[in-house]
């Protein structure tokens, strides 16, 4: 037994170490926006059309548009919500499940989304592009869109515009499916709730020249991401030629709009804050003759 244990310790500590260093290596991957194989957009669009929704508002089109962007835990009842208040103004909503496409929304996979370790805002940037081209081939969608995201879906909708002004192309697609510039110019504005603002975001001023009035919505009591970092961020942005909006609603959390959340989190659903960040887009959309 005594000869025993200091090797099942140490090996026990080589195993841990051999973990941490594949994380660590992984980590490192996606900060360097590295990928295994890059993905044909045709290829892109078919896996993700299999599992994105489009709800249209009623009457005839063509309608203005709206896409819709999940946190790093996949499509929960907040993108309903949300989708049904872009259809109820008039615009055809589409729910982009970038998760369910990738196996992502199995085993609690998402986790790793979550955690840095799958699918950073720069590859799913490529979803994005994929669905705006989608879209502008739809008889009953006009090319009017407002890009949605919250948190996770947020930093990819910031990551979109400064892969398309800088022509960049996201990580992972093999091209644009159409012209960056192009795409760009069918979006209308960005809405931003509680987005991720950190040191992975390469959404900079230097790739924010020309993007689309921009609202983020944060909360002032994040405990997820850092609300100061984004409007640090915001305030830079906003020094180019570009239009960016803050708003911070008073004594929230992240993922207040979400009620169907993890049994171990800690996050709190509350109406009355969601109502005052709907309020807060509207107001914003309004000013810019998209509502």
């Amino acid at each position: 037994m005594g000869t025993w244990l200091p090797k099942l310790i140490l090996f026990g500590a080589l195993l841990l170490g051999v973990a941490v260093l594949a994380v660590s290596l992984n980590a490192a991957r996606q900060a360097a926006r590295l990928t295994i194989f890059d993905e044909a957009p045709e290829a892109r669009a078919e896996r993700l059309s299999e599992h994105w929704r489009l709800l249209m508002p009623d009457g005839p089109g063509p309608h203005p548009a709206a896409i819709v962007l999940s946190g790093c835990d996949g499509v929960r009842d907040n993108m309903d919500y949300w989708a049904a208040e872009f259809v109820r103004t008039g615009r055809a909503a589409l729910i982009l499940d970038s998760h369910s496409a990738r196996g992502l929304n199995r085993l609690e996979a998402w986790r790793l989304v979550c955690a840095g370790q799958a699918l950073t805002g720069s590859e799913r940037a490529g979803d994005v592009a994929v669905a705006l081209q989608a879209m502008k081939q739809m008889e009953d969608v006009s090319e009017d869109v407002v890009i949605f995201g919250a948190s996770h879906g947020g930093w990819t909708a910031m990551e979109f515009v400064a892969h398309a002004v800088s022509g960049e192309r996201p990580t992972g697609l093999a091209l644009w499916p159409a012209p960056p510039d192009e795409l760009l110019r069918t979006v209308s504005a960005l809405v931003l709730l509680y987005p991720y603002c950190g040191r992975l975001n390469g959404a900079e001023p230097e790739s924010w020249n020309g993007a689309p009035p921009t609202l983020m919505i944060l909360a002032e009591k994040d405990s997820i991401v850092d609300t100061q970092a984004c409007l640090s961020r915001a305030a830079a942005l906003g020094q180019t030629t570009a239009t960016v909006e803050t708003a911070v609603i008073a004594g929230a959390d992240h993922g207040f709009d979400q009620r169907d959340k993890s049994v171990l989190s800690s996050l709190v659903f509350d109406a009355d804050k969601r109502d005052s960040a709907l309020g807060t887009m509207r107001e914003f959309l309004a000013r810019l003759g998209l509502l």
